[in-house]
């Protein structure tokens, strides 16, 4: 019972850790400039990017290309910039994590 408890424990501490990796990450590659967690800034909030996209299987790797390349006409009429300093890797992850907020 105490083993269970411990495992738990650890998977949640492990798992907030990697969402403030991942925040950090969209902090350092200026992603916080135009969006935020939970409400719309220039471009919309991730919980509405991650809500129009659940069940997409194909979502990560359009929102992966948009994210270094840019892309404009999903969201209104502000066109999402190319990001040349984001990685394919880095993209990924920050995408991963998008998706993930609920």
């Amino acid at each position: 019972m105490k083993y269970s408890v411990l495992i738990g424990a650890a998977v949640a501490i492990l798992a907030s850790g990697s969402a403030m990796a991942n925040l950090e990450l969209a902090k350092s590659k200026n992603c916080m400039a135009c969006h935020a967690v939970a409400n719309k800034v220039v471009g919309p909030a991730y919980k509405d990017v991650a809500k129009k996209y659940a069940g997409d299987k194909t979502a990560e790797d359009k929102l992966v290309q948009k994210v270094m390349k840019g892309g404009s006409g999903v969201w209104g009429a502000v066109p999402m910039p190319a990001n040349p300093q984001v990685t394919e890797a880095e993209a990924r992850t920050l995408v991963k994590w998008v998706l993930s907020q609920k």
